[in-house]
């Protein structure tokens, strides 16, 4: 691949500065008088093409476009795509699919953005030999007919280079010498061999390009497929010991690695302000003992680029990053862009504030909540341009000291703008960046996010609880457009979200929670120890928030507890990692059970050839059962013929056959039931040994 020059379109695009949509330049309305083609509908295409669809590497775009033009002639096109750093266009051909509806597809093989978009003209060869056909099929004279087909030829020549211009040009001659061998020169007009030569070096003056430049931004597989857990360092200590640090987070690394998660997201590792500085249960009033909440940044130690001395050093965070990567566990960082009022910022740019009558600076509110231990910082500053630029060099800071995972504490409160320039940024030259946006907002406001760039996105999933709301919102996420631009990571809970539902159904809503999480989603997380442990306590009645909330002191956590859903856990991942089927989400489908407190979902793999069906029992309490009425076309099942059915977490074996089957689930030993699709039935004796 050429190295992208400073003046190069594709650099330009990289960088941002082209955007997606952007206008293919067209000539003047009466220059377009010969094209013909009319190209409508392009799909996927975000709001007209103004923001990019996403995928990872080694996965296809697939491309559909209406094209059509008047009379009678045949329609041609092709798909055309390149990468943002490349300069010249590949071309795959557009197959007809029905009602002048096309379709093509190309893979993305590299990390970064690509562009693409089609085009179309008539084939005015392919027309004359669908004429010829018929002219002869009711004996036609076809004498004048012979002379246009022997010209477009003819004419190609003029445009055929290479290997097939010297195939043509043999051809050509081949028709010149048959002049009196009417049908030897009809049958090298409608060969084979000159169909594919001639639609090679098609006549494309007049083609029509669609009016704009589409773009794709490819990310690596981790931004599709991921299991994060996210944990406090401070809080990773013996019950005799103050605070934990980096090595005790290092020591803590084969106990997340048995779990089988793959992301460690850490809250913020920076100095704690000191001032308004919150006490245990958010007690506005802490004292000298409190540990605070690690959004307040900044302190006299520093601020955003600093480390909580009790924590460690530089080099300790860098050691547990390495160590981390020999785990297969990438660490996270939270990115807060939010300052306590001890922040170096406050002092060196208070112009990055926003300033009230009497002098002081504007602490956060959601009235009636009141933050007074943050400071937010003001986007609209006339100085925007300086803390912007401080800010990339935030997160290009933690890049250069190993961090390729940035989880965003609520984008929603920032600029729109700030976040497209920054992602775009930083992107442009660390491709393999992941950015989730923690928004827990309005659904348009996520979905925003989502298409300025943000990798992937907290979602609803913890607040959606029956059958019918699950099965809305995963339809919507993963049947409509949102799919090509949102990547949902589902989570149980985090240390701010203890929803009422795992405050009251026991261990058993736990182990549903996150099964349906885990399948649901390719991508999800958990807050633990928290989740494992199934820490059920609210503050007080009503509340989400937790008793004794880790965002404000020191917890200690015994994960060698029995009733600790920590093989669980471990279990439902290894499931994650066998079975492609669960590494995706555009497959999903949900198939009817007669009984609203089971679901059932089903996914399949790219290629087909690996099938997951998950039945979950919703109520925490009671044994459920019920038909199920399986969609066997989308399951690649004949009603004829049985199947086998494997349930991967209880390794029972069960032979199903036609589209309705009994499923029962007891919540007491395993509220779900995860099962393998076996298309094909073992040998009989085989399979009685299972029964």
């Amino acid at each position: 691949m050429k190295k992208p020059r400073t003046q190069d379109k594709g650099h330009e695009a990289a960088r941002g500065r082209i955007t997606p949509g952007s206008p293919v330049p067209s000539p003047s309305p009466m220059d377009e008088g010969r094209r013909r083609v009319a190209i409508e509908h392009v799909q996927p295409e975000i709001d007209g093409g103004r923001y990019p669809i996403k995928r990872v590497v080694g996965e296809t775009v697939v491309v559909e476009a209406d094209l059509f033009a008047d009379g009678h002639d045949l329609v041609r096109g092709v798909l055309r795509y390149r990468h943002a750093q490349q300069e010249g266009w590949q071309e795959t051909p557009l197959e007809f699919l029905t009602n002048d509806r096309w379709q093509a597809s190309f893979e993305t093989r590299e990390l970064g953005r690509y562009c693409y978009g089609v085009m179309g003209w008539i084939d005015h060869f392919a027309t004359w030999q669908r004429d010829m056909r018929k002219r002869l099929g009711v004996q036609h004279d076809v004498s004048v007919d012979l002379v246009i087909g022997t010209r477009l030829i003819e004419e190609a020549l003029s445009r055929a280079s290479g290997e097939s211009g010297r195939q043509l040009k043999a051809i050509a001659e081949a028709i010149s010498a048959s002049q009196h061998d009417a049908q030897r020169h009809i049958e090298l007009l409608l060969g084979e061999d000159v169909t594919a030569l001639m639609a090679a070096c098609t006549d494309r003056r007049w083609a029509t390009t669609y009016d704009k430049e589409l773009v794709v931004v490819v990310d690596r597989p981790r931004a599709r497929f991921s299991a994060w857990y996210e944990m406090f360092p401070r809080s990773i200590v013996e019950a005799d010991q103050p605070h934990g640090t980096f090595r005790d987070c290092e020591a803590r690394l084969p106990y997340i690695a048995d779990m089988g998660f793959d992301v460690l997201y850490l809250p913020p590792i920076h100095p704690i302000g000191k001032t308004h500085r919150k006490g245990k249960n958010n007690n506005p009033r802490g004292d000298s003992d409190s540990a605070g909440s690690p959004w307040a940044i900044g302190a006299r130690d520093g601020g955003h680029t600093a480390i909580h001395s009790q924590l460690g050093t530089l080099d300790d965070f860098s050691r547990l990053v390495t160590a981390a990567k020999t785990q297969g566990i990438e660490i996270a960082l939270d990115i807060a862009f939010q300052c306590s009022p001890d922040h170096p910022y406050v002092t060196e740019h208070p112009e990055w504030f926003t300033t009230r009558p009497d002098g002081t600076i504007q602490f956060a509110e959601n009235p009636p909540k009141q933050y007074q231990d943050i400071f937010p910082i003001n986007f609209e500053s006339p100085a925007y341009r300086e803390l912007w630029t401080e800010l990339r060099g935030v997160v290009q800071y933690w890049i250069d000291h190993g961090i390729r995972i940035f989880r965003v504490d609520n984008p929603h409160t920032k600029s729109f703008l700030f976040w497209k320039w920054l992602i775009a940024d930083i992107t442009a030259r660390h491709p393999d960046i992941i950015f989730l946006a923690e928004a827990f907002t309005r659904p348009k406001v996520m979905y925003h996010l989502a298409k300025i760039g943000f990798t992937q996105s907290y979602t609803y999933f913890a607040w959606r609880t029956t059958k019918a709301e699950l099965t809305d919102y995963f339809t919507e996420l993963t049947h409509t457009e949102v799919r090509e631009f949102f990547r949902p990571n589902l989570w149980p809970n985090t240390p701010d979200i203890l929803t009422e539902q795992l405050q009251h159904g026991g261990r058993a809503t736990f182990m549903a929670r996150l099964t349906l999480a885990a399948t649901l989603g390719a991508s999800y997380g958990m807050y633990g120890p928290a989740f494992e442990l199934c820490e059920a306590r609210p503050q007080k009645p009503g509340s989400e928030e937790y008793l004794d909330s880790e965002k404000y002191e020191i917890r200690h956590w015994d994960i060698t507890r029995a009733d600790s859903l920590r093989d669980f856990i471990g279990l439902i991942n290894r499931i994650r990692r066998d079975n492609p089927a669960l590494q995706h989400d555009a497959t999903l489908q949900f198939h009817p059970v007669d009984n609203d407190q089971l679901i059932a979902y089903s996914k399949q793999s790219p290629d087909g050839e690996n099938v997951i069906l998950v039945v979950v029992n919703l109520s925490p309490h009671h044994v459920h059962s019920g038909w199920l009425d399986l969609d066997l076309a989308t399951l690649g099942l004949q009603a004829d013929r049985p199947f086998q059915v494997h349930d991967l977490l209880t390794h029972a074996y069960y032979q199903w056959q036609g589209s309705r089957n009994y499923v029962q689930i007891d919540p007491h030993s395993v509220p779900a039931q995860i099962f393998a699709v076996r298309r094909t039935m073992r040998r009989e004796q085989d399979f009685d040994y299972f029964l």
